[in-house]
């Protein structure tokens, strides 16, 4: 991954300052700090489109007998080094007990700003830290793992409309995802994608069939008709790409 920078706001709402992270395995932290209750994003993975901000909550609780600066979790591959790099910002100190605090903080990642590699998708581990005034600091693998996920879209079109009973309806769309590198959604090909029908009496979708999309991202299928309501198309996501489902389409059966 190459060099990029990380912008750390500090508590108290002072102006952000520019600063680059010295590698530190996991293991290797001068220690005296302890990091527990660390959460991202509520457990689910951190989805990110191709050119729109995306604000992650965090939160961790610190026990130190240090004065300290900068406390903050990140992700990480390998080692604490290898970091997806994104801006950062964390709240003041609220208290729990003498030398131990509760932080929250938002990571955000953008790649409109950040240099970000669609083979930045898939798994990360979480790290905290900490430096210490005076210099030093700490730095802890948290043993987590947050997946961070290229979003997707769907497309879909199902015609004639309206239809007689027993016509054939074609349903159409196309799944694309984002690219972080134009900055762009391109075509996901070889995609399975359900097709499900809601009747207009019913609450519930159902799937009707699956369908791989073509060399483009296009889908195409047709069925029979035979009662009126809605069609979508929805893709269940990997590890490197979040699930999607395109709009209805409400098709009237005569």
């Amino acid at each position: 991954m190459g060099k990029k920078l990380w912008r750390a706001v500090v508590a108290g709402g002072a102006a952000a300052a520019f600063t680059g992270v010295a590698t530190i395995p996991a293991g290797a932290a001068e220690g005296g700090v302890s990091f527990t209750r660390v959460h991202v994003n509520g457990g689910k993975p951190i989805v990110i489109g191709a050119s729109k901000e995306v604000a992650v909550p965090s939160s961790f609780r610190m026990a130190t007998t240090h004065k300290w600066q900068w406390p903050a979790v990140f992700l990480y591959r390998g080692n604490t080094g290898d970091r997806l790099w994104h801006a950062i910002e964390t709240s003041d100190c609220t208290k729990v007990s003498p030398g131990v605090c509760d932080f929250n903080e938002t990571m955000y990642f953008d790649p409109s700003v950040w240099d970000m590699h669609n083979s930045e998708a898939g798994a990360w581990k979480v790290a905290a830290e900490v430096s210490f005034q005076g210099g030093g600091g700490d730095t802890d693998d948290e043993d987590l793992t947050v997946y961070v996920k290229r979003s997707s879209r769907l497309t879909v079109n199902a015609s004639p409309e309206p239809v007689s009973k027993g016509g054939t309806i074609t349903v159409t769309g196309k799944v694309t995802r984002a690219n972080w590198e134009t900055k762009k959604y391109a075509s996901y090909e070889g995609r399975l994608v359900s097709l499900q029908f809601k009747p207009s009496d019913a609450t519930s979708y159902s799937t009707v069939k699956k369908v791989y999309a073509n060399s483009s991202g296009d889908l195409r299928t047709t069925v029979k008709a035979s009662k009126t309501g809605t069609w979508r198309w929805v893709y269940y996501g990997n590890t490197t790409t979040a699930p999607s489902t395109s709009p209805g389409d409400h098709v009237a059966v005569k």
